[in-house]
């Protein structure tokens, strides 16, 4: 493999050869005589054109499909690239022309199987010797990566024999010569510069697939990493590797220099550095897109300032897969011996099982053997998946490796009829919704305790301002009419006495002058003006008093308006906590429609999924084709929702609403219950919370069809783990699940009762409990249904059942006939042994075969017609192992032997 400088490789150090240059050693784009190679070609091409070129046949030439399916978005893109001759080629092949021709503005391949004839092949791109590395890369990989940005997963990879160039192709880091970079460099540039690193995150894991074992090239301790596949969607995960996160360009390349140094390589004749492991390069892309409105608006158009509000922010997650394969050898070519040579079966083997598998996708095989090797699994998504994949085949010129270059022509010309589903991975991130609504809430708590402060706080400076006024009113008053009346009564005081010494004294002169009696008089009646002048004043005093009554009054009225606004002010601190009450109650409807809408949509992947072949009306075909899609790209939003509604209301709430009076409140309760059991992280919580128990109570006492379905396929969830499958026998599980099924009319009830009754079927220590509670005669009930899902359930009940009698048969634990034979199931299983319905045929013909291991069963067997069932799967069965099972099982029974041969048939 290609290295710029010294690298290290399974600990040891190399260096580059002096005197020696190889052909991935040096750049692509450089040969040492062009004018030459150009003759050689233009030579090859007079010859060709004398003799009269033939084209190979339509299913070798790739010209027909390059061009029919250059419309079709998911098919497998596939360049070829050309290594110039090495410094060895050159002298041993100095008299020989070159292998293949390129014609590049045709995108068009020549391959010289002799002086005379020559193959034709077309492909999507063709590159020369010539081509630089930012030409490979703008053709291969460019369009990958931007699909990678924009949500897409997308693969990038290397094929062709050891030696031809891949690693140069695909990880030269150009550390040297920034022209050199390979594809990994520049896509993680493009990936970098498309990114926003405040809001969007890059993570890489590197590792090499070695001896069939999947090694972390960042953490070489962590050599046995499991392969994990979603059953639903498909997908791949690796759970084990090592997942760093990138922030520059910089520390990516020490990322790949720490891993190349880790990646196994041997010196063979035909490369010096040849790579003894795949290498596989995983980009995770997380991008926020930002600028998106959801369609939570009313049919009018407007939408509430709640709505407004919850405006979560888009993302798109894209995985970009970057796949360097070992080369392949030919070991008499190689010269690999030893561990060499057994490294060189190994990468033969996973190619060969990657070449079977593009054959299959080639020709739309019905099976395609994606589980032959840990490297067709780790591709399953590149080839007939969701991914948008790139592939570059390099060849090189010499005559020497036609062979091998034919191979590698084959594989990119059949890798080109294969098309992928381009699915586009995007999802709401609530959390961040969820956060910004906490931090609006709080904002608002904060806002209405600092204005109720503030309000509270002027309340009782008016009340303090109201009270000080009142007082100096009240002392002003006293003290003005302390004064007043003191006043008065001085005055009062004074004039009595002067009066009284006026009388005094004209009381000693009356008798004097009686003659002054007259001006007597008048003084009287200037005393009596005195007196009514007196009288006036104190009338006004009295005015003077009742003012200030009414001043005081007016007082009391400021202070009754001063209580009217604080009032007033209380009121609107009142409608301000009904306007927060109201907002919450809002929220919390939002929340409850957006369960409903989760129910809802898990109820109609539910409704389409019951609708088996031949159950939909043709002309609602394009419907379902719609609406299937839309309800399998729900399921990670509902799964979010369910483990959001899980960690924010609790499992020990949720299971008390299965008691619940209202009967609507039942029925979501026991959907969320059935969510989460559909998880394996939420079983063993739901059983130690006591949520079996209250599954098993409610299928007993509920009467509702739909609490008896969902209830029913939680219990099947939960009854995949062999300790919770005791717990329901335990508590008479099977009791309550016959009851149901002799109950039940709605086929999707039964199967959901039949899959849990299957499951418990599979318990090697409950077979006599099982079948002594009427789980057995249960499961034959089911069978007058006549659905086929519900015949499947019961099918594979039957079969788990046959197996663990078999297997206790074979142990020794059992003797006598089977239980299943005595309850009357065998003239059911040979009816149904050759059922249209592949579900039902297979697990048929499996329990057929474990009941006739028993040669106590034989004699039942035959007389029931069950041998002639046997020898058809041992000759006609489509599936190898059970057609082997079959075979032997009679080649080992005595009891059929002699039939066989009583009947003379020749076995």
């Amino acid at each position: 493999m290609a290295s710029g400088g010294a690298n290290y490789r399974n600990g040891t150090q190399r260096n580059s050869l002096k005197g020696t240059t190889t052909a991935t050693d040096r750049q692509l784009s450089m040969n040492s005589n062009p004018s030459k190679a150009a003759l050689k070609n233009k030579s090859l091409s007079s010859v060709g054109a004398s003799s009269g070129l033939r084209k190979s046949s339509p299913g070798s030439l790739g010209g027909g499909t390059a061009k029919d399916d250059a419309g079709v978005p998911g098919r497998v893109r596939v360049a070829v690239r050309l290594r110039p001759r090495n410094a060895e080629e050159s002298v041993a092949d100095a008299d020989f022309a070159d292998c293949v021709e390129l014609q590049p503005e045709f995108k068009r391949l020549k391959l010289r199987k002799n002086n005379w004839d020559t193959d034709t092949y077309e492909f999507d791109e063709v590159l020369t010797e010539f081509a630089s590395q930012k030409r490979v890369y703008e053709v291969v990989a460019k369009p990958v990566v931007e699909s990678v940005l924009d949500g897409y997963n997308g693969t990038v990879m290397a094929y062709g024999q050891t030696g031809t160039g891949k690693t140069y192709t695909l990880g030269r880091l150009g550390e040297e010569d920034t022209a050199d970079r390979g594809i990994i460099v520049r896509a993680m540039e493009d990936i970098l510069a498309g990114v926003s690193l405040e809001s969007d995150s890059v993570s890489v894991s590197y590792l090499q697939l070695y001896m069939e074992s999947l090694q972390d090239l960042l953490d070489p301790t962590n050599d046995n990493i499991s392969i994990v596949e979603d059953p639903k969607s498909g997908d791949v995960s690796l759970p084990g590797a090592t997942l760093v996160e990138i922030r520059d360009q910089q520390s990516f390349l020490e990322l790949l220099q720490l891993g190349e140094a880790h990646r196994y390589a041997a010196n063979t004749r035909l490369n010096t550095e040849s790579s003894r492991s795949h290498a596989l390069l995983m980009v995770h892309v997380k991008r926020s897109v930002k600028g998106r409105e959801l369609a939570h608006s009313s049919q009018n158009g407007n939408s509430t300032n709640i709505a407004k509000s919850l405006r979560p922010t888009l993302v798109r997650k894209g995985k970009l897969v970057v796949v360097d394969l070992a080369g392949s050898e030919r070991i008499d070519k190689s010269g690999s011996e030893g561990h060499t040579l057994e490294e060189a079966k190994s990468i033969n083997l996973s190619l060969i099982a990657l070449g079977k598998c593009i054959n299959a996708l080639a020709e739309n095989s019905a099976h395609v053997p994606v589980r032959d090797s840990k490297l067709t699994r780790l591709l399953r998504d590149s080839f007939g998946g969701t991914a948008r994949t790139s592939l570059v085949i390099t060849i090189g010129p010499s005559p020497r490796h036609r062979g091998e270059t034919t191979s590698t022509i084959m594989f990119g010309q059949r890798a080109m009829k294969v098309e992928n589903m381009l699915k586009l991975k995007e999802e709401f991130d609530y959390k961040s919704l969820a956060r910004k609504l906490d931090i609006q809430l709080d904002k608002l708590i904060m806002e209405h305790e600092r204005k109720q402060k503030a309000f509270e706080e002027e309340i009782e400076r008016i009340t303090t301002d109201t009270q000080n006024q009142i007082s100096e009113a009240e002392r002003n008053y006293a003290d003005a009419m302390e004064k007043e009346r003191l006043k008065y009564q001085k005055d009062y005081m004074e004039s009595i006495k002067k009066l009284e010494e006026k009388w005094m004294m004209n009381q000693h002169k009356l008798g004097e002058r009686k003659d002054q009696m007259a001006s007597t008089a008048q003084e009287v009646a200037e005393l009596k003006k005195l007196l009514s002048k007196e009288t006036s004043l104190r009338k006004a005093a009295e005015e003077e008093i009742n003012n200030l009554k009414s001043q005081l009054a007016q007082l009391k009225m400021s202070e009754a308006s001063a209580n009217s606004e604080s009032l007033k002010l209380r009121k609107m601190l009142e409608d301000e906590a009904y306007r927060k009450e109201k907002l919450e109650g809002e929220i919390s409807m939002l929340q409850t429609q957006l369960l409903q809408l989760s129910f809802e949509a898990d109820e109609t992947r539910r409704r389409l999924d019951r609708g088996g072949p031949g159950k939909v009306p043709g002309d609602l075909d394009s419907l379902i084709s719609q609406v299937r899609p839309q309800v399998n790209d729900s399921v990670n939003e509902e799964k979010a929702s369910i483990a959001n509604l899980f960690e924010q209301v609790g499992l020990q709430k949720i299971l008390s609403l299965l008691e619940a009076e209202d009967a609507d409140v039942r029925i979501h309760a026991v959907k969320v219950v059935a969510n989460l059991a559909a998880e394996e992280s939420n079983q063993q919580k739901i059983v130690e919370a006591g949520g079996l128990t209250s599954l098993l109570l409610l299928l007993g006492s509920s009467e509702d069809e739909t609490i008896h379905r969902v209830a029913a396929g939680a219990i099947a969830n939960l009854a995949m783990n062999e300790t919770n499958q005791e717990l329901i026998m335990s508590e008479g599980g099977i009791r309550l699940l016959s009851i149901t099924a002799a109950n039940a009319e709605d086929p999707q009830t039964l199967r959901m009762v039949a899959g849990a009754v299957a499951n418990l079927c599979g318990n090697d220590k409950l077979q006599n409990k099982l079948r002594g509670e009427g789980g057995i005669k249960a499961l034959l009930g089911m069978v007058k249904c006549g659905h086929p899902d519900v015949l499947a359930q019961v099918a594979r009940g039957i079969a788990n059942f046959a197996k663990c009698e078999s297997r206790a048969s074979a142990q020794g634990s059992k003797t006598g006939r089977s239980l299943l034979i005595e309850d009357g199931a065998l003239p059911w299983i040979v009816q149904n042994a050759n059922n249209d319905a592949s579900p039902i045929r297979r697990h048929i013909e499996l329990a057929v075969c474990h009941l006739a291991q028993h040669e106590v069963n034989a004699r039942d067997m035959i007389t029931g017609g069950a041998l002639w069932e046997l020898v058809r799967i041992s000759q006609d069965c489509s599936r190898e192992d059970i057609r082997t099972l079959a075979h032997r099982t009679l080649t080992s029974s005595p009891t059929f032997l002699a039939e066989l041969r009583r009947l003379r048939i020749d076995y």
